[in-house]
């Protein structure tokens, strides 16, 4: 196929919404399938066949005419969007006007864990700050009490009944938390103690948290590295794709479904994806992009930033198969503006 009139930044005409850098440039003779390769070259025999053309020009931008066109056409695999909706889903999540829109206040209060945590590190700081340790972590102390009142004296006990919080990192949920609270501007330290920023002060004595989420969303999609919290591969185009998974929610999140039901829909979106997926002798790519996708975008996201309850299905320890429904806090956040 030829691909001389695409630019690099173009949605790249195999279909899979990514940029065409980051998909086929490069890759025109690969054996590895790419998702609506085929019926891309299949559309170019059939719109060349009996046609001539007088210059190569004249035939670059027929082929430019035939790209558009698939470009601009729904797929199942992306559950409606198209190729060209897809990229600026990926590329522009915060920026593609008419396709998608984020409030920039909330009407109420909102509820997630994220921010729960926030609330209680905000009121520990207070007006006084509050002293790190030696590390610069937050102290002990404050982590058990936290740690309490979030989960409850029963699943306290549970969740420290063989390894108790002894630093910032045995508590996961408060440590991201603070992470990303100072990369939203919101903490910081100065001489020497933790201590709310003067933009945080003045959030909080107008607005109040409906726009402090906003700020701790954003800083969690686009500053904090997901990989950060579990031992997967980077695979950062995960977090790039958060966006479509906030669109599967919104379409199919009003009712329970197992999350295995998302994994097959990101991975029939982007089959590429397991090709980045480096070697193992433990896992198969197929697993690793599944269970890294259920923990980042489905648990510690979705989850965490209360855009969806994702549950175990059941009460064993190791129990690794989770329900999903999305939440009322994920309309007020975004809406997508689609075409019917």
């Amino acid at each position: 196929m030829k691909t001389s009139g695409i630019g690099r930044n173009d949605p790249c005409p195999c279909g899979s919404g990514k940029k065409f850098k980051h998909c086929c440039l490069g890759k025109e003779n690969s054996t590895a399938s790419s998702h609506g390769a085929a019926g891309m070259s299949e559309s170019l025999r059939k719109a060349l066949e009996g046609r001539q053309f007088n210059s190569p020009e004249e035939a670059q931008v027929f082929l430019d005419q035939i790209t558009q066109q698939q470009n601009r056409r729904q797929l199942d695999e992306f559950h409606g969007l198209s190729p060209e909706q897809m990229h600026q889903i990926l590329n522009f999540p915060f920026a593609s006007q008419g396709l998608v829109r984020f409030e920039d206040v909330l009407d109420a209060n909102p509820v997630a864990p994220l921010l729960t945590l926030f609330k209680l590190l905000a009121d520990a700081i207070g007006e006084q700050g509050l002293k790190p340790t030696a590390k610069g972590n937050l102290p002990r102390n404050f982590c058990r009490e936290a740690a309490l009142t979030y989960w409850g004296k029963h699943k306290y006990w549970e969740n420290t009944r063989f390894r108790g919080i002894n630093r910032e990192e045995d508590f996961d949920d408060l440590h991201v938390t603070r992470l990303v609270a100072e990369l939203a501007g919101l903490i910081r330290k100065y001489k020497g103690r933790f201590i709310l920023s003067r933009d945080c002060r003045r959030l909080l004595a107008g607005d109040g948290m409906t726009t402090i989420y906003l700020k701790l969303f954003r800083a969690y999609v686009e500053q904090f590295n997901w990989a950060y919290r579990d031992g997967y591969p980077e695979l950062r185009f995960m977090q790039s794709a958060f966006l479509f998974t906030l669109y599967l929610l919104t379409h199919y999140g009003d009712a329970w479904r197992p999350q295995v039901f998302y994994e097959d829909a990101f991975l029939g979106a982007f089959p590429r994806l397991l090709d980045e997926v480096p070697p193992s002798q433990v896992i198969s790519p197929d697993e690793t992009v599944r269970r890294g996708y259920t923990w980042r975008s489905l648990v510690h996201f979705a989850g965490f930033l209360g855009l969806a309850t994702v549950e175990p299905v059941s009460d064993e320890l190791l129990c690794h198969k989770y329900r999903v429904k999305s939440l009322p806090l994920l309309g007020q956040i975004v809406q997508f503006q689609l075409p019917k």
